[in-house]
This record gives structure tokens, sequence and C-alpha cells, in this order.
């Protein structure tokens, strides 16, 4: 897709990466930097969410977002885990970068997820944020339902790995 520059607004000759031909202004098409967590308990399973909106309404998910302007993933991370839990989750470590698609008003971007594996903290209760989510629930780690996006299945089957170990 060809667009407009970001600086000057001028139309660009080519889709991105592209240099403006108005004010030299290179521009590129880079993955876009999330925060996310693998919810674990105790036992093995890991906590998913049911979205509540596109892209993938209706599958699950783990918790997690698109990064503020400048915002540590890890710190994107755990805010995203209080807006979409309702509680502070216990960040854990970490478990990997994932370069994925994330359409969105017609057009497909590159997402680089970074993932956690995170605690709930003794007596959470969870308070779903009805815009994000529908449902939340426990999976056995090593068969979770089919997730809305090709990076949490790479993040779920690293945390089956350190759980299995």
């Amino acid at each position: 897709m060809i667009g407009h520059c970001f600086r000057c607004g001028q139309l660009l000759p080519q889709a991105l990466p592209a240099v403006c031909g108005g004010c030299g202004y290179e521009q590129y098409l880079n993955a876009r930097p999330t925060g996310s967590l693998v919810v674990t308990d105790d036992a093995g399973q890991i906590l998913l969410l049911r979205r509540a909106r596109e892209p993938g309404l209706g599958l699950w998910e783990t918790p997690g977002g698109f990064c503020d302007a400048w915002e540590q993933p890890a710190d994107a991370a755990v805010r995203e885990g209080l807006e979409e839990l309702g509680v502070q989750v216990i960040l854990g470590e970490f478990l990997g970068m994932f370069v994925g698609s994330y359409p969105f008003q017609g057009e497909v971007f590159p997402v680089l997820d970074c993932f956690w594996r995170a605690t709930l903290p003794a007596g959470a209760r969870l308070k779903l944020d009805p815009a994000e989510s529908t449902q939340a629930r426990w999976f056995d780690a090593a068969a979770p339902p089919p997730l809305a996006f090709s990076t949490m299945i790479h993040a779920v089957h690293a945390v089956a790995l350190v759980l299995k170990s």
C-alpha cells in the first residue's frame, strides 16, 4: 500500500520502505512492540481470555497489548495485566519475542510480541475489562484451545516446556 509521508503529507513514491520525494524523510514499516503475559498457576495451567473484539473475536488469548510510546515492554505487560485482569500481576521470567501479524482496519501490521510468565497474587479476584474480554478460564498449558494470534502459540509452548521441567 502506498501512503503519505509521516512528516510532510506528500504522496510516497512506493510502498514502505520509501523516501519522501518532498522532504527526503526515510520511512519504514517496523514491527510494533507489545508486552504480553502467560499467567500460570501451581497446577501447570495457563489463564486465557476470550476476545471481545476483532481481530480474533471469540478466540482465546493471553493478556497483553501494544506498548505506549517509550514504554518498556515489561512495563506494558504489567500495565496490560492490570487493565485486562483487574489485578497487579507478579512478573516472572522472560519467555521470548516472536514476530507476528496484526490485522487492523484493512491492513496487516507486523508486531514484535514480547512475553513474560506471570502469576496472580494470593487471593486475587479477576475483574475483566468487558471491552477486551468476555471470559477468563484456566487451561492445561500442554493442550491450549485455538489462540487468536500465532505468537501466543509460541509463548504458550515456551511456558509449557518450562512447566514440564
